[in-house]
């Protein structure tokens, strides 16, 4: 069940900010999923829609444009991994394997505790450094087998599940 009001108020507040159609949009949908953790609840979406006055296809359009929106839960972490050239030439195909091996997912998954979800993504701007994941908003490059699982271990240990 979404809290109708603390939506309305998160788009109100946005509102005031005089910023133009399309960056009150985009900026609502982060306020929203970062409300709600991790995604955007349909209900949400379409409040937003009232409050904007767009239509809910607008909405919608930022919604599945944009891969960093979600309208389905995801874990507490979610693992973006750039599947771009540059990456999969310096070793993306293994950090990608161990992630799914490691996690037990496949991209577009969520762990059984609710602590991960994997996701593809194209590049990530840090080709100097490939092969890279981004785990919410820190990326993480030069990366190994080792020290995917090291990393994935690590943020294990400080996250609770569902």
């Amino acid at each position: 069940m979404v809290d109708r009001e603390a939506i309305v108020n998160l788009v109100r507040n946005i509102k005031q900010q005089a910023l133009e159609e399309r960056d009150m949009l985009i900026n609502a949908l982060h306020q929203i999923q970062n409300h709600f953790g991790s995604y955007i609840p349909v209900e949400a979406a379409k409040l937003v829609a009232e409050e904007l006055n767009v239509p809910e296809s607008k909405v919608y359009e930022v919604l599945t444009f944009y891969t960093m929106f979600s309208i389905k839960p995801r874990g507490k972490y979610v693992v973006r991994v750039c599947v771009n050239l540059p990456c999969h030439v310096t070793g993306g195909r293994q950090i990608i394997e161990t992630l799914k091996q490691t996690l037990g997912i496949d991209f577009d998954q969520t762990t059984s505790d609710g602590l991960f979800t994997l996701e593809k993504t194209s590049c990530l701007g840090l080709c100097g450094v490939a092969p890279v994941i981004m785990v919410n908003d820190e990326y993480y490059g030069d990366l190994t087998p080792k020290k995917v699982k090291e990393l994935i271990e690590s943020l294990r240990a400080r996250g609770e599940g569902r």
